[in-house]
């Protein structure tokens, strides 16, 4: 195996099938994750699960022999979203858990992730100690007994949604359209919605192992908004393949992105917040700062991934924080975890709560444009390390205060550069982007 990091930002990725996502090497694993993360507990439990993918049993099985290799007691929850088996890791005390899932990519590629018995993710160093003993064994753990599933947790976390965030609101009077992308949430999430009240049309809910995120969910929501124009529902909610991500369709058809759905539970509760700040990444729109400053809310900025802005929220004491791609974290009301059906009920209630549409809620927002410029380039300095570009781009940042920002970075598989320029005035930040687009040519060799 390659001397590379195993873990990505995500867990482990890949074809499965292939490389350290064979059934061989996922066994492996489950091994060394067993014996980095068991403690010195004498009785040990491990929670697995899958998403809609055909090659999610299969894998599922070889975690859980790993595991039990490693003295774990293992239980399947069988097809779950994600934030579901987390929660239920920590809700049920379970020591680990493993879930089998490559979130909202195409249906050949899958993953594991692991999760500690907080429902938290692994820290980078217990990553790391994972790999450091994967790469001294490979074997596989070829025998072992299989996962018993219980049907009993996929109730359990159902009730938690309904209980939790769910609790006191009534969806009766609304009709919702639920995209389910075919994946890990297909069984769960519309029953939450019809169990609160709301007339709910589920689609693409049947996953058939090699369906999910095609053509549909948060990455591909366009069935979504004829569905809801069609059906005259008053929200479409389009989750992942895993159930993290949440994007939700207003009542007019149009698409209400993470960034969107910060702004309105920003909005609406930051004003009452001892520190009234939400978290967001650097991918993060600069509309979404001047919706949340016209309420006296700010903006906490971390690096793009999940990972970031929970360790911020925790940090901070914040409860709010989420990704423009749709994944929201609801701080230690949610244990911190990103689910895609509590963001929509939280969205739900404020509707509920102020009785407007969401059209009108996410009418605060406002996507400020963006212009992106590549730029050829035949060698790839530090960018920062080269004057007139710092001074260029300095001069741009002034010119645009607080509500715009430029980014430069480089292709990491093209000889490019890539400019983006992002500020209320189009016609402004053309000029400035293909402005800085020729400095890059002349001082980078195009």
């Amino acid at each position: 195996m390659s001397s590379a990091r195993i873990f990505g930002t995500d867990g482990v990725r890949g074809k499965a099938g292939e490389g350290w996502l064979s059934a061989a090497n996922v066994s492996a694993i489950g091994r060394h994750a067993g014996a980095v993360l068991g403690g010195e507990r004498a009785k040990r439990t491990a929670l697995v699960g899958h998403d809609g993918r055909r090659s999610g049993p299969e894998l599922e099985a070889a975690l859980a022999r790993g595991l039990s290799e490693s003295g774990f007691a293992v239980t399947s929850a069988g097809l779950i979203s994600t934030p579901g088996l987390a929660l239920l890791t920590r809700l049920r005390e379970f020591d680990l858990g493993g879930m089998i899932s490559a979130s909202h990519n195409p249906a050949e590629d899958n993953g594991v992730k692991l999760f500690g018995r907080s429902g938290r993710k692994l820290s980078d160093a217990e990553e790391l100690a994972i790999e450091a003993r994967l790469s001294a064994d490979t074997r596989p753990s070829d025998r072992g007994p299989a996962p018993s599933v219980d049907p009993e947790l996929e109730l359990a976390y159902l009730g938690y949604l309904v209980d939790k965030a769910g609790a006191g609101l009534s969806l009766a009077g609304l009709t919702l359209a639920v995209d389910c992308s075919n994946g890990g949430a297909s069984r769960i999430a519309p029953r939450v919605f019809g169990r609160l009240g709301a007339r709910t049309v589920a689609l693409h809910a049947e996953p058939d192992g090699a369906n999910i995120n095609a053509g549909c969910g948060s990455t591909h929501p366009e069935s979504l908004q004829a569905e809801v124009r069609r059906l005259g529902a008053q929200v479409g909610i389009a989750l992942d393949g895993d159930g993290d991500r949440c994007l939700l369709v207003d009542e007019r058809g149009s698409l209400v992105d993470g960034d969107a759905i910060l702004a309105i539970c920003g909005r609406h509760d930051g004003p009452r917040w001892k520190d009234k700040r939400v978290v967001a990444t650097v991918m993060s729109n600069k509309g979404l700062q001047r919706a949340l400053r016209d309420v006296g809310v700010s903006l906490l900025t971390v690096g793009v991934g999940d990972r970031y802005v929970v360790e911020a929220l925790e940090r901070e004491k914040l409860p709010l924080g989420g990704e423009q791609s749709g994944h929201i974290v609801f701080g230690a009301d949610n244990y911190m975890v990103g689910d895609g059906v509590y963001t929509a009920l939280r969205v739900l209630r404020v509707m509920v709560q102020t009785q407007k549409p969401l059209s009108e809620l996410a009418a605060a927002y406002r996507a400020f444009p963006q212009v992106l410029v590549n730029v050829r380039v035949a060698r790839k300095p530090a960018l920062n390390a080269i004057p007139s570009i710092v001074e260029a781009v300095a001069a741009i940042e002034r010119e645009l205060g607080d509500d715009g920002r430029v980014l430069l970075r480089y292709s990491g598989t093209e000889p490019l550069a890539r400019v983006m320029v992002e500020g209320p005035e189009h016609a402004v930040i053309t000029a400035q982007a293909q402005g800085l687009a020729k400095l890059l040519a002349t001082e980078l060799g195009a």
